[in-house]
């Protein structure tokens, strides 16, 4: 293939060479620039005849006032690069140029309420402390006289709270050698010999069973990746919350997004803009308060109040017509109207044969059918557990609503947390988290009262998504691997699809419907030690 090659001077070269990662090719990637420098380079491209690298040469290279270097701190910009946001991103109200760069932010001592919150935009990339491979029975600091165990802390909650998230912290590390020790003689190794990969799973069994324990201000660490704009987004939400530290957490994160790239953020302090926003939202979110309790629904109905776990399916958009006509549509000429006439020509088993070679030989769960499978949309309502909630509510295409986490709806005890002997234990920490939320509640904190709730208290929910990703929620969730909490609601949730579309389930190839007891993670584990085998050099 034959395309345009640009020369450069020497000089030149030198001011390109540390920030593209070639000079005669037409496809290359920007390093050494600050994000805001890069996201207004793509800006102003749509507007210059000449290339990227031109672009760079005749309009940003001497405002950055460097050569050879990249910045030691983002945050310097460049004044080129921040006069371009002002003009476009502030002045006109472009805010598409602020999907043009990202930042990567670590977030630590994160309560498990507000990693939820953190999480919600769709369009960002997290990643959280996993509760199966990271035991919370050590306190923060082994070198205090008192220990600390790690979980949210406010004045304003009270020494009664400490005293009690303590003794919950003490029930979860006397119950997890017990579970451990359980564990390892229900699931032995075949052949009888303890291996590295067996002492991690049995671990993370225990630690699975008895994480229903830890309270939701149980502290977590998480880093985010996300464009100029969904951190704009995500500043201006925690800062209307009606939560301290999602305020707080906000304002550390502007600050952080301020230091690399602050044009992406420099509507948030304006009154007229971030202030006017963030009054909107405060506005809104009252809004919502007031009506729901003129209506009486601020409170759980005596037909809802301790529910068991469940999936419903409140809601089917589209049927298998529409599913096979959209499938169809990018490799046909016609309109989608006649598509349908023809579909509705064909038998059931011809619509049947003509799904299954849309879908094609799927091998393994990632290889998922087209966008066609978006036609389709659930609507579901869930009740589970909150560990199994905050595992489910990551994923992102989709829309997921929830409801505050509080005690009405109950909470269960894990029946191996009971044949090792540490159900009565399990139950006094529930009844422990109840009373605290209670007190809280009744003091007025009702916004903080949850810290104090265990992850094993059930919160209801909303799911609501397409076929090819409700495809791909269950098959990634129901795997052999996965939490059991989880994998009931996705078993749940294939069975009610399968109701109402059999096709559509009959297409998800890869759920794991095993339900008996076992140790989850020793398939995972094993693959993970024969790798670091492989690894280590032998004598």
């Amino acid at each position: 293939m034959l395309y345009p090659v640009e020369s450069f001077t020497t000089d030149e070269r030198a001011l390109l060479a540390p920030h593209v990662t070639n000079l005669d090719q037409p496809v290359f990637a920007l390093v050494g620039l600050p994000e805001t420098v890069k996201g207004a380079l793509f800006a102003r491209y749509s507007r210059y005849q000449g290339t990227l690298r031109r672009l760079f040469l005749d309009e940003f290279a001497d405002s950055l006032g460097t050569t050879t270097s990249t910045p030691a701190w983002e945050g310097d910009e460049g004044r080129r690069a921040a006069d371009l946001y002002e003009r476009i991103f502030v002045g006109y109200g472009d805010d598409s140029v602020a999907q043009l760069g990202g930042a990567h932010v670590a977030c630590e001592w994160t309560s498990n309420v507000l990693t939820k919150i953190l999480q919600r935009p769709r369009l960002g990339s997290y990643l959280e402390q996993s509760t199966r491979y990271i035991a919370y029975d050590a306190p923060m600091d082994a070198s205090e006289s008192e220990p600390r165990y790690r979980y949210y802390r406010d004045e304003q909650l009270g020494p009664t709270y400490e005293a009690a998230m303590d003794e919950i912290f003490r029930i979860y590390s006397a119950c997890l050698p017990r579970v451990i020790e359980w564990a390892d003689g229900a699931y032995p190794p075949p052949d009888g010999e303890p291996s590295a990969a067996h002492r991690r799973a049995i671990t993370a069994k225990a630690l699975d069973l008895l994480r229903g324990l830890l309270p939701a201000g149980s502290l977590s660490h998480m880093g985010i990746f996300a464009s100029g704009q969904t951190y704009e987004q995500l500043i201006l939400h925690l800062l209307a919350h009606p939560l301290p530290e999602a305020r707080e957490y906000g304002r550390m994160i502007l600050e952080a997004i301020k230091a690399t790239m602050p044009s992406f953020v420099s509507r948030v302090e304006r009154p007229d803009r971030g202030g006017e926003w963030i009054g909107y939202l405060e506005r809104r979110e009252e809004a919502a308060r007031r009506w729901v309790a003129r209506l009486g629904l601020d409170r759980p109905t005596a037909e809802t109040a301790d529910a068991r776990p469940s999936v419903k399916l409140l809601h089917v958009d589209g049927d298998e017509n529409a599913l096979l006509a959209s499938l169809l549509f990018e490799a046909a000429g016609a309109a989608e109207e006649d598509t349908l006439i023809r579909l509705a020509a064909l038998s059931d088993e011809e619509r049947a044969t003509m799904l299954a070679d849309l879908v094609g030989d799927r091998r393994n769960r990632r290889h998922r059918p087209g966008r066609g499978f978006e036609a389709l949309r659930y609507r579901f309502e869930i009740v589970s557990d909150y560990g199994a909630f905050r595992d489910l509510q990551r994923h992102r295409m989709l829309t997921v609503q929830w409801q505050q986490l509080g005690p009405d709806l109950g909470a269960g005890v894990p029946e191996e947390v009971v044949a090792a002997g540490c159900g009565d234990e399990y139950r006094r920490a529930l009844e422990i988290s109840r009373a605290e939320y209670q007190r809280l509640a009744d003091a007025g904190l009702d916004r903080a009262a949850p810290y104090a709730l265990c992850l094993g208290f059930r919160i209801r929910y909303v799911l609501d998504l397409n076929a090819r990703e409700a495809m791909q929620l269950i098959e990634l969730r129901s795997g052999r691997e996965g939490h059991p909490s989880y994998r009931a609601v996705a078993h749940e949730m294939h069975a009610r699809i399968a109701a109402v579309h059999p096709a559509v389930a009959g297409a998800m190839r890869h759920v794991d419907n095993e339900t008996e007891p076992r140790l989850e993670r020793i398939l995972g584990e094993m693959r993970t030690q024969a790798k670091l085998d492989a690894l280590t050099p032998r004598p």
